[in-house]
């Protein structure tokens, strides 16, 4: 009896500290507007309906509406790192594009940082890696985002860009797919998988199978795509970067490739950095300026 009592005991215990099945994931602002760019947490949608993704947002002076700007961040495939990640803000990026008429918000992704859970992107090890999967995965997750803030008020419906940093790149690649009219443009630094395989620089894990996905991203792809690679990126160097570049124009995708110069002691992480937004500033403002459909009927390559 005495067990029985026990066990009963555990179980309304259970019960009553368990989270309700029925929780409400809140979407929208989350704290007030600071300095600078009118900066303020939010929380969007995410690829697990119990968990709302953390993000930033910025945006110039005044009611709107603004165009969107989203900025798809890096990863890794190391769980220990994805957990300690800071919340991803691209500063200087953001002042770029706000200082141009944007509003532009970071969403941080599933399996990162403060908004935890499971990371749902995992590519998979060497000889199983499934990049084109891992793509369509961030896809998925930068289009709730970007879907969330096309409702707001302050926002227009057209003409969004895209702007993506290695993996999220990558998934900004996936995304391609999309409406040309939602989304303009799409600008990407060094997109890839699989860099640092082992951590050791300029190894890439599978390349013949990135190189396969970039293909499959570019069959479906109706936006035009600007790729920019610094030339001391040790992740996807320019070398490689023109045929992940090559693949995905083969098979139908619409690219500007270009090649910049080298920026601190690492490329891959230009675009986190002043310098790094300031020498790519002349392909961004070709890429923000871009219109929809028009803008795909020809493609440029600087190298």
């Amino acid at each position: 009896m005495r067990l029985l009592t026990t066990i009963a005991l555990l179980s309304l215990l259970a019960l009553l500290t368990a989270p309700p099945l029925c929780a409400q994931v809140t979407f929208g602002p989350s704290g007030e507007e600071g300095e600078p760019l009118r900066r303020q947490q939010w929380r969007v949608p995410s690829p697990d309906t119990d968990i709302a993704a953390h993000a930033l947002l910025f945006r110039p002076a005044g009611a709107g509406p603004f165009r969107l700007a989203v900025i798809a961040h890096a990863s890794t495939q190391n769980g220990l790192r994805r957990a300690q990640m800071p919340q991803p803000e691209y500063r200087a990026l953001a002042a770029y594009l706000v200082a141009r008429g944007f509003a532009v918000l970071v969403p941080e992704r599933l399996g990162h940082g403060a908004t935890g859970g499971r990371y749902v992107e995992d590519q998979g090890g060497c000889d199983e890696a499934d990049y084109a999967r891992s793509g369509r995965v961030t896809a998925e997750e930068i289009r709730l985002a970007l879907e969330h803030l096309r409702k707001q008020d302050f926002i227009r419906k057209d003409a969004a860009i895209v702007i993506g940093h290695s993996a999220g790149g990558w998934g900004a690649l996936a995304l391609a797919d999309a409406d040309p009219k939602a989304i303009s443009a799409i600008a990407v630094f060094a997109p890839g998988r699989g860099g640092h395989a082992n951590d050791e620089p300029n190894r890439i894990c599978a390349p013949h199978t990135l190189l396969a996905a970039a293909a499959e991203f570019g069959k479906a792809a109706r936006i035009p795509v600007t790729w920019l690679v610094a030339a001391n990126d040790s992740y996807f160097a320019p070398a490689f970067s023109q045929k992940l570049v090559d693949a995905f124009r083969g098979s139908g995708g619409k690219a500007e490739f270009r090649s910049l110069p080298a920026v601190g002691s690492e490329g891959h992480w230009m675009i986190e950095t002043e310098a790094g937004v300031k020498a790519a500033s002349g392909e961004l403002a070709r890429a923000v300026n871009q219109r929809g459909p028009m803008a795909t009927k020809k493609s440029w390559d600087h190298r």
